[in-house]
């Protein structure tokens, strides 16, 4: 019988390396759409609600409305 001699899996840094740019790859590629989505759901409720309190205001001055429904941008 021959001994054999069995190869231990290494990490070696160029694995680690590729590992790293393929995440950053895939995580741009996953993470911008849904950022987008996601900022673009909630910036969208936000001008509802200021223009919605506007309305229920209008009979106010401006400062006043700044004050209590805060800005539309």
């Amino acid at each position: 019988m021959s001994a054999r001699v069995e190869r231990q899996n290494t990490i070696t840094r160029k694995n680690l390396v590729s590992s790293l740019i393929i995440g950053l790859i895939v995580g741009l590629l996953a993470g911008l759409p849904l950022g987008w989505i996601a900022h673009r759901f909630y910036a969208e409720g936000r001008l509802t609600d200021v223009l919605v309190c506007r309305e229920k205001n209008r009979n106010l001055p401006e400062v006043q409305l700044q004050s209590l429904c805060g800005s539309r941008f």
